[in-house]
């Protein structure tokens, strides 16, 4: 994710990374183009521009604007829940080294084995929402490895290995039972976290919407001359162009945070919350 200074406009205004400028910028020639060649037919062949009377393009207008703000929102809200629930990852990954450290002390062994796992399940969690593999072994019991979930699903099997560790820290009266409930609902809520992720980055806005949408933009823009032509002539490919600029930049912001948990230049910045948590984990190992 790209940071910056709302107040300063000329670091957003002349910015390109992140702006999507060039593919918007080629979309939006190719559309020019084509309005380009119906402007040609009207000017050499035969006029086919359309009176305002029959100018259909102020009512298209309105629905397709409709079209887009739904299509920005939705994309949007996405966007914004998988950022709450990091948030809420960060918060079950601190509550749960600092139980660690409190009520594991007599037990070192057992007490770095759990802050490890919590470190691990961060960077586990971006690994499966990127489709990239992540495994270590070392970190999971004999009997998760033979089941395979550490390859599989490695967050799952992260918070598997952290019930056990509850577990046994409780069979042994280290863990009173009102503070294994809470750990182990700690638990849960690593696994309700990831599943929210997965919902998201699995479900993209339904096809037939995002096909809808695109046709309607090509052909709003690409007939828009038919509308324009008998005012403006020649220069309404100018107005063709900086219109549909507009209106599929409007569209590819959409598809850009769609999936909040990719490597975009406008994704949420995972590898700095993954950090944000090893390091506050790892300050509970430092010895006073």
């Amino acid at each position: 994710m790209i940071k910056y200074d709302p107040h300063i406009w000329r670091s957003t205004f002349f910015a390109l990374r992140g702006s999507m400028v060039y593919a918007i910028a080629i979309r939006s020639l190719w559309v020019t183009l084509g309005a380009a060649a119906l402007t040609g037919v009207h000017h050499y062949l035969f006029p086919v521009s359309m009176p305002n009377t029959t100018n259909v393009h102020g009512i298209v207008s309105t629905a397709l604007g409709l079209l887009l703000v739904f299509r920005t929102n939705a994309s949007y809200d996405r966007w914004w829940e998988g950022r709450k629930i990091w948030g809420a990852i960060v918060n079950t990954c601190r509550n749960m080294g600092r139980a660690a450290v409190v009520h594991l002390s007599d037990t070192p062994e057992r007490r770095d084995a759990v802050l490890r796992l919590v470190r691990a399940f961060p960077p586990a969690a971006t690994h499966l929402l990127r489709n990239k593999q992540w495994h270590a072994p070392e970190l999971f019991s004999e009997a998760d490895s033979k089941r395979g979930l550490a390859r599989s699903h490695p967050p799952l099997a992260i918070a598997t290995a952290l019930s056990e560790q509850f577990k046994q820290a409780h069979r042994e009266k280290q863990l009173s039972d009102i503070v294994f409930t809470s750990l182990d609902a700690d638990c849960h809520l690593l696994v309700d976290h990831i599943g929210a992720c997965e919902r998201i980055h699995k479900t993209p806005i339904p096809f037939a919407y995002v096909v809808h949408l695109r046709r309607a933009l090509v052909i709003y823009c690409g007939t828009l001359p038919l509308a324009l032509l008998g005012t403006l002539g020649w220069w309404s490919l100018l107005a063709v162009y900086l219109v549909s600029y507009i209106l599929f930049g409007i569209e590819e912001i959409g598809v850009e945070i769609e999936d909040p948990f990719g490597d975009d230049e406008n994704d949420l910045p995972l590898e700095q919350i993954s950090e944000t948590i090893d390091r506050n984990v790892r300050g509970f190992e430092e010895k006073p």
